[in-house]
């Protein structure tokens, strides 16, 4: 049986009520009858990400009591860059979250492109098995198709991703972070980015598993401006697009796109046909 939330609605009819009392608490409401005892959860958490992340562990909760097996369908996972510790006593949030989800009564997770996996399959982390889907080889063959078959150099703005370019032959730049910047906003500058690769009168695609605020992309795209690039093409699993980061990458380079495991006006790609061939739809 398959269990649908209303941040679904674009690929699945929603058979889960989803609410805001006036105080802005969520209430939930499950299909009167669940005619399985294994079921498959499809639920987005993002944006809002803290309040989604309290629905599921409801919905779960609920289904866990009820003697219920549940695998989450999650697109996106928050907290999932969140998978190291730089100075002592911070949270690490991204096994915590999975330890939730795994008490909540999560049998398994299916996600893509999961920050902290780093390659395609199955793992087990804080507890929970997930199941890690790259969306590399959609977003590289819609890319194709954007320069109409021309030669396309494939890159990835760090090591951390190099995985979603190496059956490719795609190369990987080399991205060093500083130390937190002052103020409310936890954010790690980028002190440096280089490439040992030629770019020069190339069409080039970036390609990461998330856009968020958009300095790496950015950077990276500077970076192969400034080493003669053709056209500068960039992607992601996962488009967040903080703050003004769309429209700076959209006058930045020639195309930006991501798939819509997060709705956006520029997911071009979908999550759905790969859902659907691997059995979950």
């Amino acid at each position: 049986m398959k269990l649908v939330t209303p941040s679904f609605s674009d690929i699945m009819e929603p058979n889960i009520t989803i609410k805001r009392f006036p105080d802005g608490d969520n209430y939930i409401k499950l299909p009167d009858v669940i005619d399985s005892k294994q079921v498959i959860l499809f639920h987005r958490l993002w944006p809002e990400q803290d309040s989604a992340l309290v629905q599921a562990f409801l919905i779960l909760s609920t289904l866990k009591k009820a003697g219920v097996k549940t695998t989450v369908v999650f697109p996106y996972l928050p907290y999932s860059r969140q998978d190291k510790i730089f100075k002592e006593g911070e949270t690490l949030s991204a096994e915590e979250i999975c330890r939730l989800l795994d008490y909540a009564g999560a049998e398994r997770l299916v996600t893509f492109d999961c920050h902290f996996l780093k390659k395609e399959g199955e793992f087990g982390y804080g507890g929970l098995k997930i199941a890690n889907i790259s969306m590399a080889e959609k977003l590289i063959a819609h890319a194709k198709a954007l320069v109409n078959g021309e030669p396309l150099e494939i890159i990835s703005p760090d090591v951390g991703t190099h995985y979603m370019v190496e059956q490719h032959g795609g190369n990987s730049m080399k991205k060093v972070r500083g130390q937190y910047r002052s103020g409310t906003e936890a954010y790690r500058e980028i002190e440096s980015m280089e490439g040992s690769f030629e770019v020069k009168d190339k069409n080039v695609l970036i390609i990461d598993d998330i856009i968020g605020a958009g300095g790496t992309m950015l950077r990276a795209v500077e970076n192969l401006k400034k080493n003669g690039a053709k056209r500068i093409l960039c992607a992601a699993t996962h488009g967040l697009f903080l703050k003004d980061s769309m429209i700076k990458l959209q006058e930045a380079c020639n195309s930006v796109f991501v798939s819509d495991s997060v709705n956006t006006s520029l997911s071009q790609v979908k999550i759905a046909e790969i859902l659907k061939k691997k059995g979950y739809l």
